[in-house]
């Protein structure tokens, strides 16, 4: 039995070896799509929207042996893909702020990240595997009308905003409490939207969130309302709006990437699993960096399908 069992996890090794391998040696194409994942629930029971952090911790791996390392979504929509050679930036997000995501706990009179969080989690995995990145960003919902508002642990609502932008991570807008922007008039939605910002900036006075990850995923009648203005006298400005599905997106290159309409994949078993598969089996739709972040390098066929103006002063390479 154990013989078998070893055998079992030496093919499984040898599996994920092979996988990591090709990944490695696919050739930049940086037309090609990027997985932005989206997460809910860090907790148990495994369910429709929730993520067990065991299996959470099984994503991370599965998607740093299949060759993808983090991009912060900021870079991504600044068309900054830091990545390695050979590999594919993947952009974790995390709505709703619910408790399992981030959990301080008391541990012999000290105050620690509860390794079970969503947090916890993904801070152990980087110190493991520093070369996957440090990246994700957190779609907080502030609004007393909640119960799970920041995570669930309101005294420690600012050291865990601090927390996060200290260590690289972003907050994104999710309005204050969850709001359907699509039933609301224009004082509503801009009262969501700049309250939430307001409450966010009352932690951390010099952040600005640049995106907003929308409620139910469904947009207000006039998308500008979102975009940008002002409400109870706070001005805001997102470069991106997200949406709660719609497959991989389009590379920050391409002529058909729509930053307010961003689509995500949900971070649940069936779903994760299907994109993993599909750029499996078609590795030339991935997203594969060329490792030098001035540059975009894409086939000469493609160059047609490029966006004009680029982002930033990056040159492009044909190959």
């Amino acid at each position: 039995m154990i013989r078998a069992v070893l055998g079992g996890v030496l093919a499984l090794t040898a599996a994920a070896l092979a996988v990591a391998a090709s990944a490695q040696t696919l050739p930049p194409n940086e037309l090609g799509r990027v997985m932005i994942l989206e997460y809910h629930k860090i907790d148990y029971p495994e369910e429709r929207w929730t993520r067990t952090p065991e299996n959470f911790r099984r994503d991370l791996e599965t998607l740093y042996t299949r060759g993808y390392r983090l991009l912060a979504l900021n870079d991504l929509l600044d068309g900054r893909i830091n990545v390695p050679a050979g590999t594919t930036p993947v952009v974790l997000t995390f709505d709703d702020s619910s408790p399992g995501q981030f959990r301080y706990v008391a541990r012999d009179g000290q105050l620690e990240i509860d390794p079970k969080s969503g947090i916890g989690v993904l801070e152990a995995f980087i110190r493991e595997r520093p070369d996957f990145g440090r990246a994700a960003t957190f779609y907080v919902l502030p609004g007393a009308s909640r119960p799970n508002k920041l995570f669930n642990q309101d005294e420690y609502a600012g050291k865990k905003l601090q927390f996060l932008v200290a260590h690289g991570y972003e907050i994104g807008n999710h309005t204050l409490w969850h709001a359907n922007l699509g039933k609301y008039e224009e004082p509503v939605v801009r009262g969501q939207i700049a309250e939430a910002q307001v409450w966010i900036q009352r932690h951390v006075p010099d952040y600005r969130p640049r995106t907003l990850a929308l409620p139910h995923g469904v947009y207000p009648k006039d998308v500008t309302w979102a975009v940008r203005g002002t409400a109870k006298g706070s001005s805001y400005q997102h470069d991106a709006i997200l949406m709660v599905a719609g497959g991989a997106a389009p590379s920050p290159f391409a002529r058909n990437f729509d930053a307010l309409h961003l689509p995500r994949i949900q971070a649940v078993e069936h779903d994760l699993a299907y994109w993993l598969g599909y750029f499996e089996k078609h590795p030339g739709e991935r997203f594969v960096s060329d490792g030098d972040p001035a540059a975009v390098t894409v086939q000469g066929a493609q160059r047609d399908r490029l966006r004009s103006p680029l982002p930033g002063s990056l040159r492009v390479v044909e190959r």
